[in-house]
């Protein structure tokens, strides 16, 4: 596939500062610098994966993928096979890579890097029959640091037209569908990751949530109850998904949207075969947790 990699996204906010101390509470590394944008990192990846701008609203600035190498030119390729036009960078922007607007007006950036990937760090879990940590305790409190993002996993966007945006994403750039909820929602994948992209349906586009990976199902929780005390408002979780199969637990930014903290989500190799399946909606949520709230899945922007 000629993309291999989400990674980064930027927003506009009204607040930046606000912004920047949502996602360091949140677990990331700030480093802004002198830049005009607020920049974040996750700290073992030591690579920018979230950048704020200043503008009226909060709405998406663009989106970033990496396609290195010859993946690189074969998505410019594609981009001219489509008729689809490479335009200027915005404003401050990350140097490099191919700027386009997809059909729903986003700006996407296909950068020539290496994709973005997780150091090895397996969770020591006991299981059944399988022990792995022997004779150690889980949990040595006090916990100093609850959670700690690894990367950016995924981001999900509303969608006027779910099946144009998935066919640009599929048919232009290269990506796969994983799985899908017919007429609700499409899960798109660049990676081994089960989604990359989600697309949600709605009658104009806007930005839902960011999901970062985190090292196991404590950290979810103890990244939920820091942010807590911190005085952000947790709102879904913890639960698990049934579309991607991982455990969740979903903080609200403080402009409507969500950042979700994700652990075990479905792997899929390239070689896998692995066919997508259209979902009933009662599983496009979850398999267990609390119920969302009634409006986790509405559209805020304007």
């Amino acid at each position: 596939m000629p993309v291999r990699s989400l990674t980064h996204y930027a927003l506009e906010v009204p607040d930046q500062q606000v912004g920047q101390r949502f996602y360091s509470d949140f677990g990331f590394e700030d480093a802004t610098g002198r830049s005009n944008a607020v920049r974040l990192r996750p700290k073992p990846l030591g690579r920018d994966q979230i950048l704020l701008y200043e503008g009226p609203k909060k709405r998406l600035r663009h989106l970033a993928f990496a396609a290195p190498g010859a993946e690189f030119a074969a998505v410019r390729g594609r981009l001219q096979a489509a008729g689809v036009q490479e335009i200027d960078p915005p404003k401050d922007a990350p140097e490099g890579g191919i700027w386009v607007r997809d059909p729903d007006g986003q700006l996407v950036n296909v950068r020539d890097e290496e994709p973005v990937t997780s150091a090895a760090d397996p969770p020591r879990y006991n299981s059944p029959g399988h022990p792995v940590r022997i004779a150690e305790r889980a949990i040595e409190p006090p916990v100093a640091n609850p959670a700690t993002p690894r990367r950016l996993g995924h981001v999900m966007l509303f969608s006027p037209d779910i099946e144009r945006q998935r066919a640009f994403y599929v048919d232009v750039l290269g990506m796969k569908l994983s799985d899908r909820v017919p007429g609700l929602a499409a899960f798109l994948r660049c990676s081994a990751d089960h989604h990359n992209l989600a697309l949600i349906a709605s009658d104009r586009p806007g930005f839902h949530h960011a999901s970062f990976e985190v090292g196991g199902i404590d950290e979810i929780a103890l990244g939920a109850e820091r942010m807590r005390e911190r005085g952000w408002e947790p709102a879904w979780g913890i639960g698990r998904h049934c579309i991607g199969s991982n455990f969740f637990w979903y903080m609200k930014d403080p402009w409507g949207s969500y950042a979700e903290y994700y652990f075990d989500i479905d792997y899929i190799p390239d070689e896998a075969d692995w066919q997508p399946r259209d979902w009933d909606p009662q599983y496009a949520l979850l398999v267990w947790g609390p119920q969302p709230p009634e409006d986790f899945i509405h559209n805020k922007e304007q």
